[in-house]
């Protein structure tokens, strides 16, 4: 009788202890969920203003076509990255490409900045300064938002990795989740806007 108590004990511990570790990777996994719904919100932000300053600077850039057109171009694809990723934030590979994408549009947008160095028209237009201001408020927001994310899908990582939380992670298809991260070192930096 005392054993049979003593075993059931252990069994009870041992299923409040998954459960724990079950709820903690639920916790974590929405956690990190929701610093992507802060990205999206931010991106899609920085991908409805980019159209704006592109129709904005076509009077301008009337030689300088296929810069508006890289740019519209990046941002199409960034935009269907972002839905992409939007629908499983926890997937490495659209997680991955999202940020391909961004980079990409990061660097189609410094062109457009350079090209504009060379038009003082361009940049003496009030429209266009104000949505640059605003291209670039968005600029740190997503790196805030992208900082959070990151934040939360190393907490997630590291608990899931952890024994034996790996095993009941494993058993419950927890599986690992890239951070967000730009390709290279010139894109890790927000586009310069001088007047």
């Amino acid at each position: 009788m005392g054993t049979t108590i003593i075993g059931l004990i252990v069994i009870a511990v041992a299923v409040i202890y998954v459960v724990f570790i079950y709820n903690r990777l639920v916790s974590l996994r929405n956690q990190f969920k929701n610093g992507f719904a802060q990205i999206d919100v931010q991106l899609q932000r920085r991908h409805d203003l980019i159209p704006n300053l592109v129709e904005a600077a076509k009077a301008y850039l009337t030689h300088e076509k296929s810069t508006l057109t890289q740019v519209m171009e990046a941002r199409n694809n960034a935009v269907s990255a972002q839905k992409d990723a939007a629908g499983d934030p926890g997937e490495t590979t659209k997680i991955q490409r999202l940020g391909s994408a961004e980079n990409l549009l990061t660097k189609a947008l410094a062109n457009f900045y350079a090209v504009a160095e060379n038009y003082p028209d361009l940049k003496a237009n009030e429209t266009i300064q104000q949505l640059m201001e605003e291209l670039s408020s968005t600029e740190n927001r997503v790196a805030f938002a992208r900082q959070a994310y990151n934040d939360g899908i190393m907490s997630y990582n590291i608990f899931r990795e952890q024994f034996p939380n790996n095993v009941i992670a494993g058993m419950f298809a927890f599986r690992e989740t890239a951070q967000l991260q730009l390709d290279s070192p010139e894109a890790r930096q927000a586009p310069k806007v001088a007047f």
